[in-house]
């Protein structure tokens, strides 16, 4: 997926073109287009149609990066340099975010109290499934879902990396508050790769050769060739010293620190295998860690697998137009947006639900579990329920979620039966609805 280069011109006519796109940009109607081109970022290959007809190519592309340096910051990983600039746009989408995923905002107004346990354990499959189908593994969100609720042993390698996602956003929930470091990332990948590996000694270790390219998965095209492996841990430390300064002098907004953090990790390419799903978890860490709480709710990553194209374009635009990663921050921030309004979306509907079940609240000694227990059970009348599963949902030890069940089969709502010889679950009574009728009256 090569993407056309833009315009080139010789050093002795640089000086003719940057002089014809000052005057262009004293124009106020074309200064306008070129903010609206730079708005939403667009590389070369879709900005051209934008150019007015009677406007030289070269000229029109150097009136548009004129005004993106004007607003550039530079970066040093290593020997390479990297650069950004912070379009009107992103800065009215980081204004947004700080307003709705931070800290400060009372979160009981975005997702009730009693149902955040259950909610988070939801989020956190929907990102594991999906950070997972990016890289390949190949089975569907209610199968994924039902090996993580009933923690079954995965059967194959997909299941395993879906498994290892969710253990790693698990490991990183409970660790967000320290540093960036060399050991952390090997950790990380660990987890992140813990049986998927052709080689197993090569979970959370760097590569140790040079013949790694990152290719486009259907024409085998080479998209992107690493850095050296001499110099992963060089650039490493530098990247894990940008994550820890906090210094003012030094101020990145935390949410553009993040963007770069992912981009950076996936550039450098350190393992072998399991690259992008590690940067995306060092996304989550930086995110939660810096105390945007929500974004352990969204699936942003659902979000990115449904435009993969897009995701992968933006790295690729980013090496064509000499490592500006603005075309990445800007496509992870359209999907952070889009990410929240699925999951407002989401909320609403759940809110519906738990409308339609409040009735169960008249049921003496019933709490909010196992009122969300009794609306699974009536939605799917062949369902069966493992303590496990209800462990996991909720987030609850394995005697308070067997507790539950037995408490609802004392009401004569459900009843035990066996899978196999060793695994019991709970399904509905034959009297269910009647006898639910009768005790929310």
């Amino acid at each position: 997926m090569l993407v056309e280069p833009t315009p080139a011109f010789s050093q002795t006519e640089a000086g003719k073109i940057g002089q014809q796109a000052f005057v262009l940009l004293t124009n106020p109607d074309f200064q306008s287009l070129v903010r609206r081109i730079n708005n939403d970022y667009l590389y070369w290959d879709k900005a051209k149609y934008h150019r007015p007809e009677d406007v030289d190519p070269a000229v029109f592309w150097t009136a548009i990066k004129f005004l993106r340096l004007a607003r550039i910051q530079t970066l040093q990983f290593g020997g390479f340099t990297f650069s950004y600039s912070l379009t009107d746009r992103m800065q009215s989408l980081l204004n947004q975010f700080d307003m709705n995923f931070g800290g400060m905002l009372n979160s009981a107004s975005i997702i009730p109290e009693q149902d955040k346990q259950m909610y988070l354990v939801s989020s956190i499959m929907e990102e594991a499934i999906a950070s997972s189908q990016m890289e390949g593994a190949n089975t569907t969100r209610k199968v994924a879902k039902e090996m993580l609720r009933k923690q079954q042993t995965p059967e194959n390698k997909d299941q395993q990396m879906i498994l290892n996602n969710y253990e790693t956003i698990r490991y990183i929930s409970e660790h967000k508050d320290e540093a960036f470091s060399v050991p952390n990332i090997k950790i990380i990948h660990s987890y992140i790769s813990r049986g998927t590996l052709d080689d197993e000694q090569m979970e959370g270790t760097f590569r140790t050769s040079d013949d790694v390219v990152v290719q486009n998965a259907i024409t085998g095209t080479v998209v992107h060739t690493p850095p050296a492996f001499a110099q992963i841990e060089p650039m490493l430390e530098d990247l894990c010293a940008f994550a820890n300064d906090d210094s003012m002098e030094n101020f990145i907004h935390p949410i553009i620190k993040a963007i770069i953090i992912h981009f950076m990790l996936a550039y450098i390419h350190p393992f072998v295998d399991g690259n992008g799903r590690t940067a995306r978890s060092l996304f989550y860490w930086y995110m939660i860690k810096k105390g945007y709480w929500l974004t352990e709710y969204l699936s942003i990553s659902r979000v990115i697998y449904k435009s993969k194209a897009g995701y992968e374009k933006a790295y690729i635009y980013t090496e064509a137009d000499m490592n500006d990663i603005s075309y990445f921050i800007h496509y992870n921030l359209l999907a952070m947006q889009k990410a929240y309004e699925q999951l407002k979306e989401w909320l609403e509907e759940q809110s519906k639900k738990r409308k339609s079940i409040e009735r169960f609240r008249t049921i003496e000694g019933i709490n909010d579990r196992q009122i969300h227990l009794l609306r699974l059970f009536m939605e799917n009348h062949n369902m069966d329920m493992r303590v496990k599963e209800v462990a996991t949902r909720f987030n609850v030890t394995p005697h308070t979620a067997r507790t539950d069940l037995q408490h609802l089969a004392e009401l004569g709502l459900l009843h035990e039966i066996a899978i196999d010889k060793k695994t019991k679950a709970y399904v509905r009574t034959a009297g269910f609805e009647d006898i639910l009728d009768g005790l929310s009256k």
